[in-house]
Protein backbone atom coordinates (compact mmCIF):
# COMPACT_ATOMS: atom_id res chain seq x y z
CA UNK A 1 0.00 0.00 0.00
CA UNK A 2 1.02 2.98 -0.82
CA UNK A 3 1.55 5.68 2.33
CA UNK A 4 0.37 9.46 2.26
CA UNK A 5 1.19 11.92 4.36
CA UNK A 6 -1.76 13.85 5.56
CA UNK A 7 -2.01 17.58 7.09
CA UNK A 8 -4.84 18.66 9.60
CA UNK A 9 -4.33 22.43 8.72
CA UNK A 10 -4.27 23.17 4.68
CA UNK A 11 -1.84 26.17 5.22
CA UNK A 12 0.55 24.00 6.88
CA UNK A 13 2.48 22.55 3.91
CA UNK A 14 2.37 25.94 2.30
CA UNK A 15 3.95 27.18 5.85
CA UNK A 16 7.06 24.41 5.73
CA UNK A 17 8.01 25.85 1.98
CA UNK A 18 7.84 29.35 2.50
CA UNK A 19 10.85 29.59 3.37
CA UNK A 20 12.81 27.79 0.45
CA UNK A 21 10.66 29.66 -2.05
CA UNK A 22 11.33 33.26 -0.11
CA UNK A 23 15.42 32.48 -0.39
CA UNK A 24 14.75 31.31 -4.29
CA UNK A 25 12.86 34.65 -5.15
CA UNK A 26 15.04 36.53 -3.01
CA UNK A 27 18.58 34.95 -4.26
CA UNK A 28 17.68 33.99 -7.50
CA UNK A 29 14.86 35.09 -9.36
CA UNK A 30 15.06 38.89 -8.11
CA UNK A 31 19.13 38.86 -9.02
CA UNK A 32 17.70 37.58 -12.23
CA UNK A 33 15.56 39.87 -13.23
CA UNK A 34 17.83 42.49 -12.23
CA UNK A 35 20.22 41.21 -14.42
CA UNK A 36 18.20 40.73 -17.66
CA UNK A 37 16.65 44.03 -17.16
CA UNK A 38 19.79 45.91 -17.11
CA UNK A 39 21.47 43.86 -19.87
CA UNK A 40 19.40 46.11 -21.89
CA UNK A 41 19.96 49.49 -20.72
CA UNK A 42 23.06 51.81 -19.64
CA UNK A 43 23.24 53.67 -16.92
CA UNK A 44 26.44 55.91 -14.99
CA UNK A 45 28.12 54.27 -12.31
CA UNK A 46 25.25 56.22 -9.81
CA UNK A 47 22.54 54.53 -11.61
CA UNK A 48 21.36 58.01 -12.84
CA UNK A 49 21.07 58.65 -16.84
CA UNK A 50 19.29 55.50 -17.77
CA UNK A 51 18.87 55.04 -21.11
CA UNK A 52 16.93 51.67 -22.95
CA UNK A 53 19.25 49.90 -25.44
CA UNK A 54 17.71 47.10 -26.24
CA UNK A 55 20.18 44.78 -27.48
CA UNK A 56 23.25 47.22 -28.06
CA UNK A 57 24.70 45.77 -24.94
CA UNK A 58 24.95 42.02 -26.18
CA UNK A 59 25.94 43.34 -29.90
CA UNK A 60 29.01 45.13 -28.51
CA UNK A 61 29.61 42.12 -26.06
CA UNK A 62 29.63 39.70 -28.95
CA UNK A 63 31.96 41.95 -31.13
CA UNK A 64 35.04 42.24 -28.64
CA UNK A 65 37.62 39.82 -29.04
CA UNK A 66 38.67 39.70 -25.22
CA UNK A 67 35.47 38.67 -24.98
CA UNK A 68 36.00 35.13 -26.90
CA UNK A 69 39.04 35.06 -25.39
CA UNK A 70 37.64 34.35 -21.65
CA UNK A 71 35.27 32.53 -23.44
CA UNK A 72 38.03 29.73 -24.79
CA UNK A 73 39.87 30.45 -21.35
CA UNK A 74 36.32 29.38 -19.31
CA UNK A 75 36.05 26.41 -21.24
CA UNK A 76 39.11 25.05 -20.82
CA UNK A 77 39.30 25.87 -17.41
CA UNK A 78 35.90 24.44 -16.93
CA UNK A 79 37.14 20.86 -18.63
CA UNK A 80 40.38 20.54 -16.50
CA UNK A 81 38.73 21.46 -13.01
CA UNK A 82 35.44 18.97 -13.82
CA UNK A 83 37.01 16.56 -15.36
CA UNK A 84 40.36 16.45 -13.19
CA UNK A 85 38.51 16.54 -10.10
CA UNK A 86 36.18 13.82 -10.87
CA UNK A 87 39.13 11.72 -11.95
CA UNK A 88 41.27 12.50 -8.56
CA UNK A 89 38.61 12.21 -6.14
CA UNK A 90 37.34 8.73 -7.39
CA UNK A 91 40.73 7.24 -7.51
CA UNK A 92 40.89 8.79 -3.71
CA UNK A 93 37.82 6.98 -3.09
CA UNK A 94 39.25 4.17 -4.67
CA UNK A 95 41.87 3.97 -2.51
CA UNK A 96 40.27 5.05 1.10
CA UNK A 97 37.71 2.34 0.95
CA UNK A 98 39.86 -0.52 1.43
CA UNK A 99 40.54 -1.94 4.13
CA UNK A 100 43.78 -0.91 5.71
CA UNK A 101 45.03 0.82 8.98
CA UNK A 102 44.45 4.15 9.50
CA UNK A 103 41.88 4.66 6.96
CA UNK A 104 39.40 6.56 9.08
CA UNK A 105 42.61 9.00 9.32
CA UNK A 106 43.09 8.96 5.51
CA UNK A 107 39.30 10.03 5.32
CA UNK A 108 39.15 12.39 7.75
CA UNK A 109 42.39 14.07 6.61
CA UNK A 110 40.84 14.22 3.30
CA UNK A 111 37.69 15.44 4.10
CA UNK A 112 39.62 18.44 5.65
CA UNK A 113 40.09 20.48 2.53
CA UNK A 114 36.56 21.27 1.66
CA UNK A 115 36.29 23.34 5.18
CA UNK A 116 38.67 26.23 3.31
CA UNK A 117 37.35 28.84 1.58
CA UNK A 118 37.61 29.48 -2.07
CA UNK A 119 39.48 33.00 -1.30
CA UNK A 120 41.30 31.46 1.74
CA UNK A 121 42.64 28.34 -0.69
CA UNK A 122 44.10 31.14 -3.22
CA UNK A 123 45.78 32.89 -1.10
CA UNK A 124 47.99 30.04 0.61
CA UNK A 125 48.68 29.06 -2.41
CA UNK A 126 49.84 32.29 -3.91
CA UNK A 127 52.46 31.86 -0.49
CA UNK A 128 53.49 28.54 -1.76
CA UNK A 129 53.71 29.58 -5.06
CA UNK A 130 54.85 33.37 -4.48
CA UNK A 131 58.13 33.58 -7.03
CA UNK A 132 59.95 35.20 -4.02
CA UNK A 133 59.54 33.35 -0.98
CA UNK A 134 57.06 30.63 -2.06
CA UNK A 135 58.42 27.06 -0.33
CA UNK A 136 57.04 25.01 -3.53
CA UNK A 137 58.44 27.32 -6.35
CA UNK A 138 61.77 27.44 -4.42
CA UNK A 139 61.76 23.41 -4.32
CA UNK A 140 60.77 23.78 -7.96
CA UNK A 141 63.92 25.83 -8.96
CA UNK A 142 66.02 23.31 -7.41
CA UNK A 143 64.90 20.63 -9.96
CA UNK A 144 65.30 23.51 -12.91
CA UNK A 145 61.57 24.25 -13.17
CA UNK A 146 61.18 28.01 -13.23
CA UNK A 147 57.89 28.80 -11.58
CA UNK A 148 55.97 31.93 -12.16
CA UNK A 149 52.82 32.60 -11.88
CA UNK A 150 52.57 36.25 -11.89
CA UNK A 151 54.48 36.29 -15.22
CA UNK A 152 53.47 33.41 -16.96
CA UNK A 153 49.92 32.98 -18.18
CA UNK A 154 50.21 29.11 -18.80
CA UNK A 155 51.57 28.38 -15.37
CA UNK A 156 49.04 30.52 -13.65
CA UNK A 157 46.42 28.86 -15.46
CA UNK A 158 47.19 25.46 -13.93
CA UNK A 159 47.82 27.03 -10.81
CA UNK A 160 44.23 28.14 -10.77
CA UNK A 161 43.30 25.12 -11.58
CA UNK A 162 45.15 22.78 -8.85
CA UNK A 163 44.12 25.12 -6.49
CA UNK A 164 40.28 24.72 -7.88
CA UNK A 165 40.80 21.01 -8.00
CA UNK A 166 42.04 21.00 -4.40
CA UNK A 167 39.48 23.01 -3.12
CA UNK A 168 36.51 20.87 -4.43
CA UNK A 169 37.97 17.25 -4.38
CA UNK A 170 36.95 16.64 -0.68
CA UNK A 171 33.30 17.25 -1.77
CA UNK A 172 33.74 14.60 -4.43
CA UNK A 173 35.13 12.46 -2.34
CA UNK A 174 32.70 12.16 0.47
CA UNK A 175 29.85 11.61 -2.44
CA UNK A 176 32.10 8.74 -4.32
CA UNK A 177 32.99 7.09 -1.11
CA UNK A 178 29.50 6.93 0.24
CA UNK A 179 28.44 5.60 -3.09
CA UNK A 180 31.24 2.80 -3.09
CA UNK A 181 30.54 1.89 0.47
CA UNK A 182 26.35 1.69 -0.50
CA UNK A 183 27.43 -1.41 -2.97
CA UNK A 184 26.68 -4.34 -1.81
CA UNK A 185 29.64 -6.40 -0.97
CA UNK A 186 28.21 -9.82 -2.10
CA UNK A 187 28.10 -8.55 -5.55
CA UNK A 188 32.37 -7.82 -5.36
CA UNK A 189 32.39 -11.25 -3.61
CA UNK A 190 30.84 -12.98 -6.09
CA UNK A 191 32.77 -11.65 -8.84
CA UNK A 192 35.68 -12.10 -7.04
CA UNK A 193 35.11 -16.50 -6.89
CA UNK A 194 34.11 -16.32 -10.85
CA UNK A 195 37.59 -14.70 -11.32
CA UNK A 196 37.23 -11.46 -11.79
CA UNK A 197 40.52 -9.27 -10.80
CA UNK A 198 40.26 -6.06 -9.16
CA UNK A 199 40.33 -3.79 -12.19
CA UNK A 200 37.50 -5.49 -13.68
CA UNK A 201 35.51 -5.66 -10.82
CA UNK A 202 35.78 -2.09 -10.67
CA UNK A 203 34.77 -1.77 -13.94
CA UNK A 204 32.28 -3.61 -14.52
CA UNK A 205 30.47 -3.78 -10.89
CA UNK A 206 31.30 -0.73 -9.20
CA UNK A 207 31.66 2.19 -11.81
CA UNK A 208 28.44 1.52 -13.64
CA UNK A 209 26.48 1.68 -9.95
CA UNK A 210 28.00 4.66 -9.05
CA UNK A 211 26.80 6.46 -12.41
CA UNK A 212 24.19 8.24 -10.48
CA UNK A 213 26.57 9.55 -8.08
CA UNK A 214 29.22 10.11 -11.01
CA UNK A 215 26.25 12.17 -13.14
CA UNK A 216 24.94 14.22 -9.57
CA UNK A 217 28.95 15.51 -9.42
CA UNK A 218 29.09 16.23 -12.93
CA UNK A 219 26.61 18.56 -12.80
CA UNK A 220 27.35 19.99 -9.40
CA UNK A 221 31.66 20.59 -10.75
CA UNK A 222 30.48 22.26 -13.67
CA UNK A 223 28.43 24.44 -12.14
CA UNK A 224 31.39 24.63 -9.42
CA UNK A 225 34.00 25.54 -12.27
CA UNK A 226 32.08 28.36 -13.54
CA UNK A 227 30.82 30.04 -10.61
CA UNK A 228 32.36 28.88 -7.67
CA UNK A 229 35.84 29.24 -8.69
CA UNK A 230 35.53 33.15 -8.51
CA UNK A 231 37.43 33.93 -5.22
CA UNK A 232 40.14 31.72 -5.82
CA UNK A 233 40.82 33.88 -9.09
CA UNK A 234 40.19 36.82 -7.26
CA UNK A 235 42.30 35.71 -4.50
CA UNK A 236 45.07 34.42 -6.40
CA UNK A 237 45.45 35.92 -9.94
CA UNK A 238 42.90 38.51 -10.65
CA UNK A 239 42.50 37.35 -14.28
CA UNK A 240 46.19 37.90 -14.84
CA UNK A 241 48.71 38.22 -16.09
CA UNK A 242 47.37 39.26 -19.02
CA UNK A 243 43.84 37.75 -18.95
CA UNK A 244 45.47 34.43 -18.82
CA UNK A 245 42.94 33.47 -15.96
CA UNK A 246 40.13 35.72 -16.92
CA UNK A 247 37.67 33.39 -16.36
CA UNK A 248 33.79 34.28 -17.69
CA UNK A 249 32.15 34.87 -13.83
CA UNK A 250 35.59 36.70 -13.12
CA UNK A 251 34.94 38.83 -16.25
CA UNK A 252 31.52 40.07 -15.34
CA UNK A 253 32.99 40.98 -11.42
CA UNK A 254 35.67 42.90 -13.24
CA UNK A 255 34.37 45.11 -16.13
CA UNK A 256 31.02 45.63 -13.41
CA UNK A 257 32.60 46.89 -10.38
CA UNK A 258 35.99 47.73 -11.61
CA UNK A 259 34.92 49.10 -14.94
CA UNK A 260 31.73 50.37 -14.37
CA UNK A 261 30.42 48.97 -17.48
CA UNK A 262 26.91 48.19 -15.31
CA UNK A 263 25.41 47.34 -18.66
CA UNK A 264 28.06 45.47 -20.66
CA UNK A 265 28.73 43.48 -16.60
CA UNK A 266 24.71 42.63 -17.10
CA UNK A 267 24.76 41.33 -20.28
CA UNK A 268 27.77 38.64 -19.79
CA UNK A 269 25.80 37.51 -16.80
CA UNK A 270 22.96 37.16 -18.57
CA UNK A 271 24.74 34.72 -21.09
CA UNK A 272 26.49 32.99 -18.61
CA UNK A 273 23.71 32.01 -16.86
CA UNK A 274 22.26 30.81 -20.30
CA UNK A 275 25.20 29.22 -20.87
CA UNK A 276 24.84 27.15 -17.59
CA UNK A 277 21.22 26.57 -17.72
CA UNK A 278 22.44 24.89 -21.46
CA UNK A 279 24.83 22.53 -20.28
CA UNK A 280 22.85 21.62 -17.20
CA UNK A 281 19.97 20.50 -19.69
CA UNK A 282 22.40 18.98 -21.80
CA UNK A 283 23.90 16.58 -18.94
CA UNK A 284 20.40 15.62 -17.95
CA UNK A 285 19.12 15.40 -21.48
CA UNK A 286 21.59 13.33 -22.97
CA UNK A 287 24.37 11.76 -20.33
CA UNK A 288 21.56 10.82 -17.71
CA UNK A 289 20.54 8.28 -20.11
CA UNK A 290 23.54 6.47 -19.11
CA UNK A 291 23.12 6.52 -15.75
CA UNK A 292 22.23 3.30 -14.26
CA UNK A 293 19.79 3.81 -11.38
Amino acid sequence: MEKRVTFNERWLPYLLVAPQIVITVVFFFWPTGQAIFQSVITEDAFGGNTKFVWFENFAHLLNDSSYYDSVRITVVFSFLVATLGLAISLLLAVMADRIIRGASTYKSILVWPYAVAPAVAGVVFGFLFNPSVGTVSWMLKGIGIDFNYVTNGNQALILVVIVAIWNQVSYNFLFFLAGLQSIPKSLIEAAAIDGAGPGRRFWDIAFPLLSPTGFFLLVINVNYAFFGTFGVIASLTQGGPGQATNILVYKVYNDGFRGQDLGGSSAQSVILMAIVILLTFIQFRFIERRVHY
